[in-house]
């Protein structure tokens, strides 16, 4: 079934501790970004300040030129899964032996304008793909939907693999997403921003559900 997974994107720990306390009690999994200042301009909190509730599956989305050493300090962490981007620097392979081999399952991020294709050679190495239709370090991303060709690509050579999509994900074109093979929404304006984020979760999940099993 489709996974709603809502996003915490925080400047600092007061913020971060602010938006954490708006999700943490209701969801199973979330999506926590952290940008370095270049590959976004924006900058969140470090790798060391993150935490989240126990029982909780904790992805991390890292918008770093160079992921090394917030790798490194995530790890410490135990997360389900770090998303590093095919643009960054650095030898994914190298990343995703040593993920994997620790437990932590190795996702790849896609921006708008990148290819598909590009992540064929590693694919098999690859347990999740993460289409980005947003606005780097920031929330308010408008989702747009061709990004669905790369999802069909992506299935069609590797059917198991787990795709996510950030970005203007709402309750007006989740149905086409999850129709689309999406199989993780990651959403952060839509609930955080809400008078009621738990209420927002639960209708994005209710559409989920029911679009996912018809």
């Amino acid at each position: 079934m489709p996974v709603i997974c809502p996003s915490i994107l925080a400047a600092d720990p007061d913020q971060y501790h602010d938006q954490m306390g708006k999700v943490g009690r209701f969801a199973e999994r979330l999506q926590i970004d952290l940008t370095d200042g270049k590959f976004a301009s924006s900058q969140t909190v470090k790798p060391g300040e993150a935490w989240w509730p126990a029982g909780v599956k904790a992805d991390f989305h890292l918008m770093y030129e160079q992921p090394d050493d917030a790798v490194e300090t995530i790890l410490h962490h135990d997360p389900h899964l770090i998303i590093i981007h095919s643009e960054a620097e650095g030898n994914f392979l190298d990343y995703a032996g040593l993920w994997r081999s620790l437990g932590v399952k190795a996702g790849v991020a896609l921006l708008p304008q990148s290819s598909a294709e590009t992540l064929l050679p590693a694919l098999d190495h690859i347990d999740h793909v993460l289409i980005f239709s947003g606005k780097l370090g920031e929330y308010g991303g408008q989702a747009d939907l061709g990004l669905l060709d790369k999802v069909r690509f992506l299935k069609k050579h590797k059917p198991e693999v787990e795709i996510g999509w950030d970005g203007g994900v709402n309750t007006q074109n989740i149905s086409e997403l999850v129709l689309g093979g999406v199989d993780v929404l990651d959403v952060g304006g839509f609930i955080q921003e809400s008078q009621d984020p738990e209420a927002a979760f639960r209708a994005l999940e209710r559409i989920a559900d029911e679009t996912g099993t018809t």
